[in-house]
């Protein structure tokens, strides 16, 4: 009885070491040649194509919420006039960037692992390495870099649209003037604002893939299993997402100090 609940206890920990081993061999598979780079444009336009409209649809009420939010917030201390700029920082720094990795996580993710788990199940896999071939090198490698790709430009989309919405919104509902929400972006807002959004959502996309791809790869029972995975894979990935998001806008804001106004 003792053994089985060690066993319980220290196999999400086994677990976390191979995502973790194999998270590493991707990065080593990124830099080895031949680079697939027609399956990586494949992957690409399909993840694209799956998360571009539910992401545009998702960004406005993204962007909406939070105007409204802050909006009413901010009036209530009489500072109205930086409605404008801390809708673009909510937006840029964490609304986008989860947006992205959610959409991303959610559709792309699951085709990654849906795909790879039935090529797992009728055994492509492993007629791969007889052959000598890296199912790492030819499979997983492009869908990583087609989804870190993807979330980045996702990523522009949904502040954009975020912010506009909040524009619109701000501007119809609360009574606020047009110039003084775009006038008040520099107020509180920078440069390395924008950058950390785009990073977080190129290390989100990252860790979508892999978690997508490993569990994949890992797959087993038939097509039992490869359901199992892909909903083993979309709910880790959410956890780590937001784990990774504390512990990057926790350094963020450590390294860059805030604009004041």
């Amino acid at each position: 009885m003792a053994q089985l609940t060690a066993s319980r206890v220290l196999r999400p920990v086994g677990t976390a070491g191979k995502l973790f081993a194999f998270g590493l061999d991707v990065g080593r598979g990124l830099f080895r040649r031949p680079f697939q780079l027609r399956e990586f444009l494949q992957q690409a336009w399909f993840i694209a194509s799956v998360t571009i409209i539910p992401t545009a649809l998702v960004a406005i009420p993204f962007g909406a919420v939070i105007a409204l939010q802050v909006g009413g917030l901010i009036k209530q201390f009489g500072a109205q006039s930086f409605t404008g700029s801390a809708s673009v920082l909510a937006v840029i720094q964490q609304a986008g960037p989860i947006a992205t990795a959610l959409l991303i996580a959610g559709a792309g993710g699951s085709a990654i692992a849906a795909d790879l788990g039935a090529r797992r199940i009728r055994e492509e896999l492993d007629a791969m390495m007889v052959l000598g071939i890296d199912p790492i090198q030819r499979l997983v490698v492009p869908r990583v870099l087609a989804c870190m790709l993807v979330a980045v430009f996702l990523n522009g989309m949904v502040s954009v649209v975020g912010v506009a919405g909040g524009y619109v919104f701000n501007v119809v509902l609360q009574d606020g003037t047009p110039g003084a929400y775009l006038a008040s972006f520099t107020a509180l807002a920078q440069l390395p604002d924008l950058w950390v959004g785009m990073l977080k959502a190129l290390v989100f996309g990252f860790i979508a893939a892999i978690v997508a791809a490993y569990k994949g790869m890992n797959a087993g029972g038939g097509p039992k299993g490869v359901g199992d995975a892909v909903n083993e894979s979309v709910v880790i990935t959410f956890l780590l997402l937001f784990i990774v998001n504390f512990v990057l806008s926790t350094i963020y804001l450590q390294l860059v100090p805030p604009k004041t106004g």
